[in-house]
């Protein structure tokens, strides 16, 4: 099939997330690895998401999504992204990528690269890549210190880097789209 035959990924999702793990080498050992180490993970949520969005409320770029109309933190607005995010890593943590999942993930992406409404505007790309960046560090930054065993703890690391880039390859997925006008 042709480059301009082949139907934008968001068209078959299932088929495009699992080319994206045959690409990032995501093998089913990886998969277990993460499964195993979710719990981890997990029970340092709370600290993650909140570090993740102090983070962002750090500068300005990124303050900017996150503020009043008084320029202050909305602090409603902040706890229900770190619910969202929150969600979002223990679906992660599962590597679950059901026809729901995968369409869920593509419902975020379009969320942050098609935003009309709300403080800030769309959310530019490279925010969404840093932001992954930051989940990386902070889960290797995890299991380092929950894995006594330093070379378990790197293969944990690498396990779930390559599952967030396939995520990020689908996060990215919403600003590859053309421009509302120019798809009728």
């Amino acid at each position: 099939m042709s480059p301009a035959e082949r139907a934008h990924p968001g068209a078959d999702m299932e088929r495009f997330v699992r080319e994206q793990m045959a690409f990032m080498g995501l093998a089913e050992a990886d998969i277990e690895t993460i499964r195993h180490t979710a719990p981890l993970v997990l029970k340092h949520e709370a600290a993650l998401t909140e570090a993740l969005y102090n983070h962002f409320l750090s500068f300005p770029e990124t303050a900017q999504f996150f503020l009043s109309e008084d320029g202050t933190p909305d602090l409603s607005r902040l706890e229900r992204r770190k619910h969202s995010l929150g969600r979002w890593l223990r679906e992660t943590a599962e590597v679950a990528m059901t026809h729901g999942f995968v369409y869920y993930l593509l419902a975020i992406a379009l969320s942050h690269s098609h935003r009309e409404y709300g403080p800030g505007g769309k959310i530019p790309a490279q925010f969404m890549v840093g932001a992954m960046s930051l989940a990386q560090t902070a889960i290797a930054g995890v299991l380092r210190g929950e894995l006594a065993d330093p070379l378990q703890a790197l293969e944990a690391s690498v396990a779930w880097n390559k599952l967030l880039l396939v995520h990020l390859n689908v996060l990215l997925l919403g600003y590859l789209l053309p421009p509302r006008e120019g798809r009728d």
